[in-house]
């Protein structure tokens, strides 16, 4: 019989190492807070929930009565869009309305194929609230 030999480690530097690899912030070099760890994660998680706003002559036409178009992740619910339109844009939904757009049968020469489904959601807001959309 083979008796494995084994390193005793004490439970502080387990416990100093694990610190280390959550506050090391990989910018700047030096230690976050959980504040910092937090609102990187929602940052994370957010820009998965909300893909890109829509910008046609439809939802520029909604927008003039308070509801936007948003193209979202295909397993985003009402209430992760809710949250993250909150986060990202500081107004309160009202309502959130979900629609799942089929992709089209496309041809490309003798190749067929078809083009994603995808999720669109219609944000209504408050009376007097808005949404500004910057060119990138």
């Amino acid at each position: 019989m083979f008796i494995k030999k084994t390193k005793k480690v004490s439970s502080e530097s387990k416990e100093k190492k694990a610190d280390k690899k959550l506050t090391k912030d990989k910018t700047t070099g030096g230690k976050e807070n959980i504040f910092q760890i937090v609102s990187r994660v929602k940052n994370e998680i957010i820009s998965r929930v909300l893909i890109r706003p829509l910008i046609t002559e439809k939802a520029t036409n909604l927008s003039a009565i308070g509801k936007y178009l948003f193209e979202v992740a295909p397993k985003a619910n009402k209430a992760d869009i809710k949250k993250a339109i909150k986060f990202l844009y500081k107004v309160n939904p009202i309502k959130v309305n979900i629609i799942k757009v089929r992709g089209k049968k496309v041809r490309y020469g003798k190749a067929r194929g078809k083009t994603k489904n995808w999720k669109k959601a219609i944000v209504t807001l408050k009376k007097g609230e808005k949404i500004e959309f910057t060119e990138k």
